[in-house]
C-alpha cells in the first residue's frame, strides 16, 4: 500500500500492474529521450549564430522528422497494445464476484457460492482500533484466493462509481443498469486498498475497498464459516 512521502507507484501485486509499471518506464524513458535532444536543439539554437536561414527544401530534414515520430509512436503504441489485451483476457476464473456500488458502500455477491453476499462500510474514526488505518477500513472485507484467476462484475446502483485497486492496476467504472468486468490475479498473500475513483456525491470519500488475499484452504474456511451463520 502507499506509504508517507510517496513518490512513485505503489508495489505491483499483480501480473498486469507489474506489466504497466514497465511500460511506464519505457514510456518515460522515451519522453526523457525526446526531452533532452528538444532541450539540446534550443540550447544550441540560442548559443550559436542562425546559418542557413533562407533554405526552402531539405528533403533529408523533412524525411527524418516525419519518420522518426513515427517510429517512436510505434515503440509506445505496441506495448500497450499488449497490455490492454491481457487486461481482456479472461481464461477459466476460478471465482466469480459481483459488487454493486451504493452511496456510500460497497456490496460483494459470491456467485459461485449459493448465499455468499455482504455489505462493506467503512470503518468510522471513532472506531477505529490501534493498527487501522483511517478512512480505509471496512467492517467487512473482500476475501480472495491468492494466485487464482479472479473475475469481477461491477455495476452500481443509483450513481456512477468507480471500483479501483492501485496496487493490483485495476480501475473499473461501475454504471447503473450496466455491467463491467475485470479480472485479475494477486501474486502473493496480503491486505490491499482500493477506493471509489468516481465523485459520487457527499460521502464520495468515504467508501473504500479492502481486499485480502489468504492461500486457497483458509479462503475454503473463510467461506464455509459465512455460510454456516
Amino acid at each position: 500500500m502507499a506509504h508517507p512521502s510517496q513518490f512513485g507507484f505503489q508495489d505491483a501485486a499483480s501480473p498486469i500492474m507489474e506489466e504497466l509499471l514497465h511500460f511506464h518506464d519505457h514510456a518515460l524513458m522515451i519522453v526523457f529521450l525526446i526531452s533532452a535532444l528538444v532541450l539540446y536543439t534550443i540550447t544550441l539554437m540560442m548559443t550559436t549564430a542562425l546559418t542557413h536561414t533562407n533554405t526552402m527544401d531539405a528533403q533529408a530534414v523533412e524525411m527524418i522528422w516525419t519518420i522518426l515520430p513515427a517510429i517512436i509512436l510505434i515503440m509506445i503504441a505496441l506495448p500497450s497494445l499488449r497490455i490492454l489485451y491481457l487486461m481482456d483476457e479472461i481464461n477459466n476464473p476460478h471465482l466469480t464476484i459481483k459488487t454493486l456500488g451504493h452511496q456510500w458502500y460497497w456490496s460483494y455477491e459470491y456467485t459461485d457460492y449459493e448465499d455468499l453476499t455482504f455489505d462493506s462500510y467503512m470503518v468510522p474514526t471513532q472506531d477505529l482500533t490501534p493498527g487501522m488505518f483511517r478512512l480505509l477500513e471496512v467492517d467487512n472485507r473482500m476475501v480472495i484466493p491468492m494466485e487464482s484467476p479472479i473475475r469481477m462484475l461491477i455495476s452500481a446502483e443509483d450513481v456512477l462509481h468507480s471500483w479501483a485497486m492501485p496496487t493490483l492496476g485495476i480501475k473499473t467504472d461501475a454504471i447503473p443498469g450496466r455491467l463491467n468486468q475485470t479480472t485479475f490475479i494477486t501474486s502473493y498473500p496480503g491486505l490491499f486498498y482500493g477506493q471509489c475513483s468516481e465523485i459520487c456525491g457527499s460521502n464520495h470519500s468515504f467508501m473504500p475497498i479492502v481486499m485480502e488475499a489468504v492461500p486457497l484452504k483458509t479462503f475454503e474456511n473463510w467461506s464455509t464459516t459465512l455460510l454456516s451463520l
